[in-house]
């Protein structure tokens, strides 16, 4: 027993006797009065404790997106305006990532399901603290802040196919063939025909040597 209920107990225990030989009504009340606001006390602080058993919340089921089907998207020399077709989309329900170089945006219970809009690699840098997200009845519009004013060709981020190869070990001929190829590939009808009567010059002798192995 602690200390403090022994000396309750102790107290109960000579208030008992006193209330055996007290004569007078109102001594006799006090005291049956007081014993019984100890023996409350002591029954109180020796009473069990009884803990409450600790519900566990049940695990969160992992939760499935569907991507966006459909976006386009505009652009100005500061900023990038992204529309996703999106509808009836709840504001509170919507979860937003905007990095340096990447876009995460989850939509919680859109009629039933769950969207997902995300680029893992943007095309370059944009300024997270200032892109926002509006949403309006029929779509979301998300307005993106470019880190650097000028021109995007794409939102993602692409190899320059264009850029020759680095290795030491490549063959400098077989890099400046490659870079010719894309051109050619990606290249307009003018470019097309400049690159086309290269070769030929090249398979004629008319180009300089470096040219004479171009297929």
């Amino acid at each position: 027993m602690a200390g403090a209920e022994a000396e309750t107990s102790l107290d109960l225990e000579e208030l008992r006797q006193l209330q055996g030989i007290a004569k007078r009504p109102r001594v006799l009340s006090l005291i049956s009065s007081e014993i019984a606001r100890l023996d409350q006390l002591l029954k109180t602080a020796t009473a069990p404790v009884v803990q409450k058993p600790i519900k566990k919340q049940p695990a969160n089921p992992l939760v499935s997106y569907a991507a966006v089907a459909s976006f386009s998207w505009e652009q100005d020399n500061d900023k990038i305006k992204v529309f996703l077709s999106l509808e009836v989309v709840d504001q509170e329900k919507m979860e937003t990532v905007f990095k340096l170089m990447s876009v995460d945006l989850k939509f919680h219970d859109v009629q039933g399901k769950n969207y997902r809009f995300s680029i893992p690699k943007l095309n370059k840098e944009i300024v997270p603290e200032k892109c926002k997200v509006l949403v309006k009845p029929n779509r979301v519009v998300v307005t993106l802040y470019k880190a650097s004013k000028g021109n995007w060709l794409d939102l993602h981020y692409k190899e320059d196919k264009l850029k020759p190869g680095m290795d030491k070990d490549k063959d400098p001929m077989a890099g400046i063939m490659d870079l010719m190829k894309n051109m050619y590939e990606e290249g307009d009808e003018d470019m097309k025909r400049t690159i086309a009567k290269a070769w030929s010059d090249a398979r004629s002798g008319k180009a300089s040597d470096s040219m004479k192995g171009f297929p």
